[in-house]
């Protein structure tokens, strides 16, 4: 599985992205697919994950009811729309899939595939 990530860029705060995860090699409805970023000096962190039937969708704390993950099977794309950035949430931001059940979803280690990661950053 090739994972290929887009839609980074420069904002202010307030403003909205919508970052794009393409996949090749096996169709998205078949995979456990998320969102992680990794802030400056910091982790890579969880921020979403999207079921196989896209029935469940999951979110960290600090990004629900401002980030959304959604995917389009007939693109095998996965989505995350940021709305109300702010500053805080300045990352690379990757995507990862797994063909795998994960007990503990959140953790990094625990998915297969990742993206090359694109870079938001948030001004305030």
């Amino acid at each position: 599985v090739q994972l290929q990530a887009s839609g980074g860029g420069l904002v202010e705060a307030g403003a909205s992205l919508r970052l794009s995860c393409v996949g090749s090699g096996r169709t998205v409805s078949t995979l456990l697919m998320g969102w992680f970023r990794q802030p400056p000096g910091k982790e890579r962190e969880f921020v979403a994950h999207i079921s196989r039937d896209a029935g469940t969708t999951v979110y960290t704390d600090s990004v629900k009811g401002r980030f959304t993950i959604s995917r389009d099977v007939a693109e095998n794309t996965v989505y995350l729309q940021m709305n109300s950035l702010e500053p805080e949430d300045t990352a690379v931001y990757y995507c990862a899939a797994t063909p795998f059940g994960l007990r503990v979803p959140t953790a990094s280690v625990a998915w297969v595939h990742w993206g090359q990661g694109t870079l938001v950053t948030v001004s305030s």
